[in-house]
């Protein structure tokens, strides 16, 4: 019995001895990655030094080589559960999202949409020019021959908007209506033009995986029912005052369309041109990058369906309004356009 008491105690001493060697030329470099991630984990990537910054990667490597060796070799438990709690604290400073859980969607907003809005342009010029295209006909069609008004607007949309109202009913009913029932016109006006304008951009985005044609079909046919309102408020002589009503909501709803549009688009055209990559990539990068452009296109209809449900009737003024849809317009084109771009330059 003294003879295995006296056995253990010397594999003990020797896995000591063994396991105070594997310290010896490593332990300085582990202190000085916990004294870095520690750094981290109380403050940001900011509060490191250029030096720190560079030498983080390098020691979680070391570490992790370190790790691999101690499991393999040493015995020393309370040791190998110090590596491996510090290998998982610098893989999450080296690897984890920096920034909080609200950083994601801040870097949706200030990059990752306008980005792939900008990396789709081709498709979404394409969208754009079919929602313009199915507005000129719609117009031309319905000003030639009004009864192409009534095939083209279905009479629940127009809503008494036709031909036989009188240029003071349309004033007083629909542009210049005074604004009553906060309730019905702010939620349930606003959630019922949200979702059908979501079910719309759904359809075009979602369609478009059949070479894009349906999608072009559809923005098309919306295009015509604009197309002929316009028409109808130009026989009226309320052309203007139509325009500055929809400029409101309409800049921010047209542009989300024509978004979704594009981004169907994109996808059809990864599945008929795939390029010099495979169908499969080029459909996982560009699908990729129309989803984020779907998102924002869904948050901008949402914000659309506020502003005509609840606030587009707070303002008769004519003057006002196109003041309105204006910065409108510039805000989204600047957005999309000049905001947020990376200099590659700056960034290498």
């Amino acid at each position: 019995m003294s003879q295995l008491n006296t056995d253990s105690k010397a594999s003990d001493q020797r896995q000591l001895i063994r396991s105070g060697r594997f310290r010896s030329g490593r332990e300085s470099s582990w202190r000085e990655l916990e004294s870095i991630v520690s750094k981290l984990e109380k403050k940001s990537v900011r509060s490191l030094s250029a030096r720190e910054a560079m030498e983080l990667p390098k020691l979680y490597q070391a570490l992790i080589s370190s790790l691999a060796v101690a499991r393999n070799t040493i015995l020393d438990k309370n040791l190998i559960q110090y590596l491996e709690n510090l290998s998982l604290r610098s893989y999450l400073a080296v690897y984890g999202p920096q920034g909080g859980l609200l950083q994601p969607i801040a870097n949706f907003f200030r990059s990752d949409f306008p980005q792939c809005v900008r990396s789709l342009k081709a498709p979404i010029i394409i969208s754009g020019l079919s929602l313009l295209a199915g507005i000129l006909v719609g117009f031309i069609a319905v000003l030639v021959d009004p009864m192409y008004y009534s095939l083209i607007v279905d009479p629940q949309i127009a809503s008494g908007r036709d031909f036989s109202a009188s240029p003071e009913e349309l004033r007083s009913k629909y542009l210049d209506a005074p604004y009553t029932n906060f309730e019905q016109n702010f939620i349930f006006f606003a959630n019922f033009l949200f979702r059908h304008n979501t079910i719309v951009s759904l359809m075009c985005f979602g369609l478009g995986f059949l070479a894009g044609l349906p999608t072009i079909i559809l923005i098309f046919t919306n295009g015509l029912l604009l197309g002929a309102m316009l028409a109808l408020h130009f026989d009226k002589g309320l052309m203007i005052e139509f325009v500055a009503w929809l400029s409101v909501h309409g800049i921010t709803e047209l542009t989300a369309v024509v978004l979704a549009g594009g981004g169907g688009l994109a996808i059809g055209a990864s599945i008929v041109f795939p390029g010099q990559w495979s169908r499969r990539a080029n459909l996982a990068d560009k699908g990729l990058k129309a989803s984020k452009v779907m998102i924002g296109a869904i948050i901008m209809l949402f914000i659309a369906s506020i502003l005509e449900g609840g606030f587009r009737q707070l303002i008769v003024d004519t003057f006002s309004r196109l003041i309105i849809g204006f910065m409108t317009l510039v805000f989204w084109w600047y957005y999309f356009f000049k905001a947020f771009q990376i200099d590659p330059k700056k960034k290498s």
